[in-house]
């Protein structure tokens, strides 16, 4: 069963262990397989049904196309290097024909880039040639896994009661256009399986990016489940994710399932990913690569997950994979969607609405909801906005929590109310020490990047110093307005930055 995939073999025994789906539930799921070679489309259609799935097999391109247009499937095994029509071309008709349908490219030129750009695109797995029949039954297992959670997902989902519009639970808020095409992208992945890779600064918001993705997901009725990998050593981290037997070490009085196994059908933030050891980075790529755990001490398969990973650092992990500290196979891995959460003061024009938020959602949470709230004074949003914010916006959320704990009902929040942990403005050399740090960019890109980004802060500045005033802060600019205006509109600044400005 282990030998490679070419003529059509005897029909295998089936592999409950691997692949983890009741064999009443394989008739349900409906698998198209597109390739021009008979050999491996006949293999894998007699692999397949011996599975117990209901199988259509397709030779030529244009058929294939009819057959996705005509008929829905819940998996599609598609070659990627087709004659007369790409797999790249199927791929997206098959997504846009039957949204959530599970795409896996087949190819028999893997490398890097074509891979990434088969799962960027929405692929869900890609099976490099020649793979044999266990791989072919241990992937179409995950991905079978993956359709029965998410229709059992839709039915939660359709039979649950609606939820309040605004929780008590935080999520992500801005307006700038960093922050619009983070979360346009973020927004875009979500309802795909693709890992996706977070980065930006400490307190920048990536818990609440994973949060987001997750939630925008197929898999929001089922767990996210965090786990920050600098927080543990080594033995208890691998112990936390895999789960362990009884006897593994000492104190283990009984089996436990790891983090893994709580996440299956869900989602697995890994934060601060580059400080999670070797050896066990090594064990989650297998995880990764055949959804297959063992616990620690274990000998045997302990169980078969189907999990969305993402994952996070705020560090350079390019550079953490030159000096060895992070698997470059695990990274390429996880890194399916990059994306960079941007720091605070990379978007100084969501300080007033990001602040607006906190002060609502930390008064009522301490406070009489029946007394009113207190408001921004003008000049605390000017000493907000004039902040350099190294913790981001956590450390934002716990200034306005400490003001309102302090304040009284009504009262006017002046600059003095706000008890910033360091007072001190960004130092600018060490700020184009911050931009340019690592820049592999031409000197004219990278000084028309880090212009551009003090035009951003400067503009917000002063806007907030005039209290939302264009004219005012175009006369405290020392700029003609007309010339004012255009710097806002160059950079992507609405006029109503502070709400209650005047002309």
């Amino acid at each position: 069963m282990n030998r490679t995939l070419s003529p059509a073999p005897a029909r295998p025994a089936p592999l409950p262990i691997l692949t983890s789906v009741d064999p009443a539930a394989r008739s349900s799921i409906r698998i198209l397989v597109i390739d021009d070679e008979r050999t491996l489309r006949e293999s894998c259609l007699s692999v397949l049904e011996a599975e117990g799935y209901s199988v259509t097999v397709c030779g030529r391109g244009n058929e294939a196309r009819d057959a996705v247009r005509r008929r829905p499937f819940d998996i599609a095994l598609v070659d990627w290097y087709m004659g007369e029509v790409t797999g790249s071309e199927l791929l997206r008709l098959a997504l846009s024909t039957k949204p959530g349908v599970i795409v896996i490219i087949m190819t028999g030129n893997p490398s890097i880039a074509s891979s990434l750009e088969a799962l960027q695109q929405g692929a869900w797995d890609y099976l490099p040639k020649p793979f044999s029949g266990t791989q072919l039954q241990i992937l179409i297992g995950r991905a079978a896994h993956a359709v029965l959670v998410a229709r059992e997902s839709r039915a939660l989902e359709e039979s649950r009661p609606p939820e309040p519009a605004d929780g008590d639970r935080l999520t992500v808020l801005g307006d700038s256009t960093l922050f619009r095409k983070a979360i346009a992208l973020a927004r875009r992945v979500a309802a795909t399986d693709a890992s996706v890779f977070l980065t930006g600064e400490s307190g920048a918001g990536k818990e609440l990016f994973a949060q987001f993705i997750h939630d925008h997901s197929r898999r929001s009725s089922r767990s996210l489940v965090a786990v920050n990998c600098a927080a543990l050593p080594e033995p208890l981290l691998e112990s936390e994710m895999f789960g362990h037997v009884k006897g593994a070490f000492t104190g283990a009085v009984r089996d436990k399932p790891g983090l893994l196994e709580t996440a299956n059908g869900g989602t697995l933030f890994l934060d601060e990913l580059i400080e999670m050891p070797k050896s066990i980075q090594a064990k989650l790529l297998r995880v990764i690569q055949d959804g297959v755990v063992r616990r620690v001490g274990s000998e045997t398969t302990d169980a078969v997950v189907n999990v969305r990973f993402i994952a996070a650092t705020n560090t350079n992990p390019e550079q953490a994979v030159q000096s060895g500290l992070l698997r470059e196979d695990l990274y390429y891995r996880l890194r399916v969607v990059p994306i960079h959460v941007p720091s605070l003061r990379e978007r100084p024009e969501d300080i007033p609405v990001l602040a607006e938020r906190f002060l609502a959602h930390y008064w009522g949470r301490h406070r009489n909801q029946a007394d009113p709230a207190p408001k921004f004074s003008r000049s605390a949003l000017w000493a907000l906005g004039a902040h350099s914010w190294p913790g981001n916006v956590r450390e934002l959320q716990n200034v306005i929590e400490h003001a309102v704990v302090l304040l009284e009902p009504g009262a006017e929040i002046r600059a003095e109310d706000i008890p910033f942990i360091d007072a001190g403005a960004t130092n600018p050399e060490k700020l184009a020490d911050e931009e340019t740090e690592g820049d592999d960019s031409s000197y004219y890109a990278a000084r028309d990047r880090l212009l551009a980004r003090f035009d951003r802060r400067y503009l917000t500045r002063v806007v907030m110093r005039a209290g939302g005033n264009l004219s005012k802060a175009a006369r405290l600019a020392r700029v003609d307005r007309t010339t004012f205006y255009r710097l806002m509109e160059r950079h992507g600044l609405q006029r109503d930055l502070l709400a209650g400005g005047s002309e």
